[in-house]
């Protein structure tokens, strides 16, 4: 119980520093590079959905329905970074790591199925044997079923 409570913090503590890394990265490198197009900035970046809409000089909506969705995007494109960089250097390599220790692990020596085939097979020998009133000792060696 010790040993998954101490993962688990670690994690979000990790988790929050990678979350600033993100950030920082998607400010400082992605939104420029969209701005390329417009604004820098794309929290400025939004639609009017009404008739008319007013905003003050402090870029606050007074009048009018705004729909920022420059914000949309910008979390978005943080999401899409975050979920990439954790698949690929957390998940992908927990899972070929697994898949390893499996493949190193001793296959356990489990009895071959019998088929159905197989088994009606043993099913008519024995009824022929039977009929006949052969000594039973005649018929191949049956094969263990579990």
């Amino acid at each position: 119980m010790r040993g998954n409570v101490v993962d688990l913090a670690v994690a979000v503590v990790i988790g929050a520093a990678f979350t600033n890394i993100v950030n920082s990265v998607v400010k400082g490198f992605i939104n420029p590079v969209l701005g390329a197009i417009g604004s820098t900035n794309l929290d400025h970046y939004s639609l009017c959905l009404s008739d008319r809409c007013v905003k003050n000089s402090s870029g606050e909506v007074t009048d009018g329905l705004y729909f920022l969705w420059g914000s949309v995007l910008s979390a978005t494109i943080t999401f899409l970074i975050t979920a990439t960089v954790v698949y690929f250097l957390m998940i992908l390599p927990m899972n070929r790591y697994k898949e390893r220790q499996a493949a190193k692990a001793p296959v356990e020596a489990t009895p071959a199925e019998v088929t159905e085939i197989e088994l009606l097979a043993e099913i008519r020998d024995l009824l022929a044997a039977q009929r006949d009133g052969t000594a039973r000792d005649r018929l191949p060696a049956q094969k263990h079923r579990p």
